[in-house]
């Protein structure tokens, strides 16, 4: 029997392999080399800005990077005070295997990932459940109480009853794109406007169980938890991610995920045009520009981009890598530079709330075993109280570790918004001791505490996109905005990219693909193409394109 290929996150809405189109020896393609060294402006620092910065450098152009806030967007790895390496990661924290985009750059700049300490995972050790003052403690599955075991057979009946998701999945192992479009583009027309709930409450699954049975899965879920704050959300999303597993076999980045821009941002390249040696840092003489203020149409045909200082400059284009939402509440842009159909799926574009809690403790005491009960004193938790999922991160004995507190999204990240990052933590201090009554955590707890709140930064007003139901036709404007050949020339020229953009937000893998479709449209812009034996994302959109709905 031949060996079972992996899941990937290839598709499901565009199928084309990424991976195989970054590790081609001919590489991405080629510009006319009277575009050489001429300056993109890219506005963000994030996984997008960055990675698209390193692939445009090797084309022979010279990216400038704008960064408002932060170096990593939320890619975000905040150091505890007085440490060099405790860390607590605020934005992306856990990375499925199956984001081969996005593990290419980590491995091109050699960094470790180890296995995420997900609920019921061996990296967690231990899991304990708490859910209406119930309280159970489980290694695997198999130690839950069989309604936890129905509920899992259950939804597994529901994606096979609604989305023939064996055949689905197998042809994204396969990279079958006839047989996989075949499949998913019927589910696009169907479910495009319904919801995660209704696809749960209307599988005949779910109806012959009870209504305590929706609500475990709710609070409990798959994969990393609960799930609960994305029923409203079109079902599309979420079968996005049990296809491409991305809820699955997850890892984190050893000393933070931000390295990974870091150490891009210094990774010299083989490029076109610049000398040996050249790094996205040296071209941008070693800082990021600040906050982007207006993206305005110049009279040579291109853009200018004038920063916080009033400080103009003129590009043959632009990638935009912010949240849609910046472009109307930060930074002037024309409006005529992009069409309104595609303003208003912008401006519609919703996201999610999310907020964490974290402290550092003075060693990974977890661990230590109660000798009344023979199990660790905390375990990695899901419940229904103010913390919602607490993560423990072990960085060896006797070493300074890291407790996750809380991480909860929507309504349970609004309850703590106005509250400071002291009162977060007493509350789920408060909390935690229901469930582990007599468990010292206080003591334990070394130097300041960490917390974020991404709806109250002004440069994310949100942790992430959440697509509501119907809006399948916004993302498809979006995603497929790097395809400017038949725009009005005053459209061309500006590229969107980042996770937002793509159809898998909330995880890295797509804003790495949104941000090799930007690399692409500069490269199309200027004259440029993909090598004919490598054949880029453009150059395939009429065969693999999205479904198109009526409008």
């Amino acid at each position: 029997m031949s060996e079972q290929k992996p899941v990937t996150a290839f598709g499901p809405d565009f199928p084309f392999a990424y991976d195989d189109w970054l590790k081609h020896p001919a590489g991405l393609g080629a510009i006319p080399k009277a575009h050489h060294g001429q300056e993109i402006a890219v506005i963000g620092a994030g996984a997008s800005g960055i990675i698209a910065g390193y692939e445009l450098m090797k084309l022979g152009l010279r990216p400038i990077i704008y960064e408002s806030g932060k170096f990593g967007g939320r890619l975000r790895s905040e150091i505890f005070e007085g440490t060099e390496d405790v860390i607590a990661e605020l934005g992306g924290m856990r990375f499925p295997v199956s984001s081969h985009g996005f593990y290419h750059y980590v491995d091109l700049v050699g960094l470790e990932s180890r296995p995420f300490p997900n609920p019921l995972t061996e990296a967690a050790g231990s899991t304990v459940i708490d859910l209406e003052g119930d309280t159970h403690f489980a290694k695997t599955l198999d130690d839950l109480p069989k309604l936890y075991h129905e509920v899992a057979v259950a939804y597994r009946a529901a994606l096979e009853e609604h989305a023939d998701f064996a055949n689905l999945m197998q042809a994204v192992r396969d990279r079958d794109v006839a047989r996989l479009k075949a499949i998913w583009d019927p589910i696009v027309e169907k479910w495009d406007e319904r919801t995660f709930y209704d696809f749960v409450v209307s599988s005949k699954a779910f109806q012959n169980l009870s209504f305590r049975h929706r609500e475990v899965f709710g609070q409990v879920g798959f994969g990393t938890g609960g799930w609960d704050s994305d029923f409203p959300n079109s079902m599309l999303e979420i079968l996005r991610v049990n296809l491409l597993e991305l809820d699955d076999h997850q890892r984190y980045i050893v000393g933070g995920v931000e390295n990974v821009l870091h150490r891009l941002w210094r990774q010299p390249a083989a490029c076109a045009h610049w000398p040996e040696g050249t790094t996205l840092a040296s071209l941008n003489g070693g800082a990021t520009l600040g906050r982007a203020v207006k993206i305005a149409r110049n009279g040579e045909g291109g853009f200018t981009v004038t920063d916080q200082w009033d400080n103009p400059r003129s590009y043959a284009a632009v990638l935009v890598t912010c949240q849609s939402h910046l472009l109307t509440t930060s930074v002037a842009v024309d409006e005529e530079i992009f069409d309104q159909k595609l303003w208003m799926a912008l401006d519609r574009t919703r996201y999610m709330q999310a907020a964490k809690t974290f402290v550092m403790v003075d060693r990974p005491f977890w661990k230590d075993i109660d000798p009344a009960t023979g199990r660790p004193v905390l375990s990695m938790t899901l419940t229904d109280r103010l913390t919602r999922g607490t993560y423990f991160f072990d960085n060896g004995p006797d070493k300074p570790s890291v407790i996750c507190l809380s991480y909860s999204w929507m309504t349970d990240a609004l309850k703590v918004l106005p509250l400071s990052c002291e009162k977060r933590v007493e509350l789920a201090l408060s909390a935690l001791g229901r469930v582990y009554p007599g468990v010292d955590i206080r003591s334990h707890i070394r130097g300041n505490p960490i917390c974020v709140s991404w709806e109250a930064d002004e440069n994310f007003l949100g942790a992430f996109k959440g697509a509501l139901p119907g809006h399948y036709r916004y993302n498809h404007r979006m995603y497929g905005h790097f395809m400017q050949a038949d725009m009005p020339a005053s459209q061309r020229g500006i590229f969107l990219a980042g996770d937002g953009i793509s159809w898998t937000p909330a995880w890295v893998e797509g804003a790495v693909q949104t941000a090799l479709n930007a690399v692409w449209g500069v490269m199309a812009h200027l004259g440029g193409a993909s090598h004919a034996e490598n054949p880029g994302p453009g150059e395939l959109w009429a065969e693999l394109g999205p479904v198109a709905l009526p409008e």
